[in-house]
């Protein structure tokens, strides 16, 4: 899949190791029930998440593959009894491929929706790991600006403001007004609507 998408001229992959998908099942000790040497400890919960790191860097190059992790979230039931020590021992793993980015979703993200008070931070992960670090999870714009400033990360990655402003580095640039999302409309395949038919600016403003 990796290969493809370059041949089809994207200019890299983002492995999806966040939000209870498979890779996050691995990682996640409330649900990674195996017995064999892809459960129980740490290494071996983190081992298949590393190898489909090796074989996407194998493919297409580590300058060309980020990941996106979601270490403290319980997205589909997946939690884990202890997200800092698996946020940072993937931090440390992945130092060895060279990826170009880790995207980590917030602490305070835990369930979809929802954002809330924690005492936890990214920031020990994003410390330890060389590449550039992009954090997600319910910013706005003052927020978003103060992380990178801060140096907590590299980057903020934006969902639910860019599906519902296309312009959304514009209307930042120049403080203008935000389009409300309608969450009803998020992963529906029919009718196709909320993904390409919110407005941008008035070219005049």
């Amino acid at each position: 899949a990796a290969r493809n998408a370059i041949e089809a001229g994207f200019d890299g992959v983002e492995i999806h190791g966040a939000h209870g998908y498979l890779i996050d099942q691995f990682l996640k000790d409330q649900v990674n029930d195996r017995s064999d040497k892809y459960g129980g400890s740490l290494e071996n919960r983190c081992r298949f998440a590393l190898e489909v790191v090796q074989a996407v860097t194998d493919e297409i190059g580590a300058d060309k593959v980020g990941i996106r992790l979601s270490p403290f979230a319980s997205y589909s039931e997946a939690a884990d009894s202890n997200p800092e020590a698996l946020g940072l021992y993937m931090a440390n793993a992945l130092n060895k491929f060279g990826i170009l980015y880790c995207h980590m979703v917030e602490p305070r993200m835990v369930k979809l929706g929802e954002k809330f008070e924690t005492p936890h931070s990214l920031r020990p992960i994003r410390d330890a790991f060389k590449g550039t670090f992009i954090a997600a999870g319910g910013y706005n714009k003052e927020d978003g600006n103060k992380a990178v400033s801060t140096g907590y990360t590299d980057l903020v990655a934006y969902g639910r403001l860019f599906l519902s402003n296309p312009d959304l580095p514009e209307r930042f640039e120049i403080d203008a007004p935000l389009n409300k999302y309608n969450r009803e409309t998020f992963y529906i395949s029919d009718p196709v609507i909320g993904y390409t038919d919110y407005p941008f600016l008035p070219s005049d403003v």
